[in-house]
């Protein structure tokens, strides 16, 4: 196993790949839920149901089901095939994107048919050599540059998972970018429990204490459940700001429970006749733009975190990765879970010591898993992870 991950060559240990493919799944785990509420739908009849263009919505059980799949067994090929501690999950951005404009000119079948399609142009583009010298002809300092933006870019996903700030509807239902809290007041209970788990996380970390950052996120859960016992907030669902945003932290009826796979393959690719053809090419190369860039960002930043980015800027095997990226574009959109991509989370689980693809190994069977525990890990709120990504 030594040799196969090259795990002592890159200064790591088992115990610390481990640990970090954990951490990584812990602080990744929160778009099996997330995802499921962009592009799915609970009923037909809700308000904010996600419908396409005959009315049709993606039930939410089942699109948490693919997400999980998908998640875990791109994220277990990453780690075998390019080596790379680099997570991948489905693409926030472009689900939403999918959601809002696809949707709403097709059906959803025929949404993911261009999603694989889209993954498909992306695989050509690495056989072609195309997207490699791409990423390698970018300059190191604009690399470097990326890389802080998407460390910035993780610091404000925890701020906001958290609730510390919020985007603020005005009168014309726009958005301001964001603001500190409700009305300026961060005083909710879910965000103590994100402070606190910030200070202690931050504090475990300071003193290079083996598994910080996982401690923090279970230690943050724990005082999640007691402080939900005592105060009874509740969650969030859109309509009590001041409760648990993602994941509720009281102890399930339930542990286990059959995952709906019936997405898998339904697909189609009738984009191609129901709307013209110069509008379905721009479509998928909107896709391919975002997935493209995104990808580059995300995979340098990770690298950089992890030192296993040479001074020359071009990083190993990064054939293999981008190929692997590229097909989980593929396979996000043949399960009907959207775009898959390389998630910026990871950079949790490589601050904790993952650098090898050990640790996706790790983080892909607990996403499998997570296809059969949904109740379980839903107990983890997404403010008792957030602090990991601050971090």
């Amino acid at each position: 196993m030594d040799r196969f991950f090259k795990i002592s060559e890159r200064g790591s240990t088992p115990g610390r790949e481990v640990r970090g493919g954990i951490v990584t799944f812990f602080t990744m785990a929160y778009i099996v839920v997330l995802n499921p509420l962009i592009i799915g739908s609970f009923a037909v009849d809700d308000a904010g149901a996600h419908k396409d263009v005959l009315g049709n919505i993606l039930p939410v059980p089942q699109v948490a089901a693919v997400t999980a799949l998908v998640a875990g067994v791109l994220t277990i090929v990453m780690g075998l095939v390019a080596n790379y501690p680099f997570a991948i999950a489905t693409g926030l951005g472009i689900n939403s994107l999918i959601a809002v404009t696809f949707a709403s000119q097709m059906t959803w079948p025929e949404a993911m048919g261009l999603v694989m399609i889209e993954g498909l142009v992306i695989v050509l583009l690495v056989f072609a050599g195309i997207r490699t010298a791409v990423f390698n002809a970018v300059p190191a300092p604009l690399k470097s540059a990326i890389a802080v933006g998407i460390g910035l870019f993780i610091c404000l996903i925890g701020l906001v998972d958290a609730g510390f700030v919020r985007r603020v509807p005005d009168e014309a239902k726009t958005t301001v970018p964001v603001g500190l809290g409700i009305d300026g007041s961060i005083a909710s209970w879910p965000t103590l429990v994100f402070v606190v788990g910030l200070l202690v996380t931050g504090i475990l970390v300071a003193k290079k204490v083996k598994g910080a950052i996982l401690i923090g996120v279970l230690a943050s859960t724990v005082l999640a459940i007691v402080v939900e016992a005592i105060t009874k907030v509740g969650p969030s669902k859109g309509v009590n700001p001041l409760g648990w945003n993602l994941g509720y932290p009281a102890l399930p009826d339930q542990v286990l429970g059959l995952p709906d796979l019936s997405l898998v393959g339904d697909i189609s690719f009738g984009a191609w006749t129901r709307l013209p053809i110069i509008t379905v090419v721009l479509l998928v190369f909107t896709l391919v733009l975002a997935d493209f860039f995104d990808t580059m960002g995300s995979m340098t930043g990770l690298a950089k975190e992890g030192g296993l980015l040479p001074e020359d800027g071009k990083l190993p095997n990064v054939g293999k990765a981008l190929f692997v990226d590229g097909t989980a574009a593929v396979a996000g959109g043949f399960a009907s879970s959207s775009s898959n991509t390389v998630f910026v989370e990871s950079a949790s689980g490589i601050a904790e010591g993952a650098r090898t693809g050990l640790a996706n190994v790790v983080t892909g069977v607990l996403f499998i898993a997570a296809m059969f525990l949904t109740p379980l890990y839903q107990v983890v709120p997404v403010e008792a992870a957030a602090p990991a990504l601050v971090v």
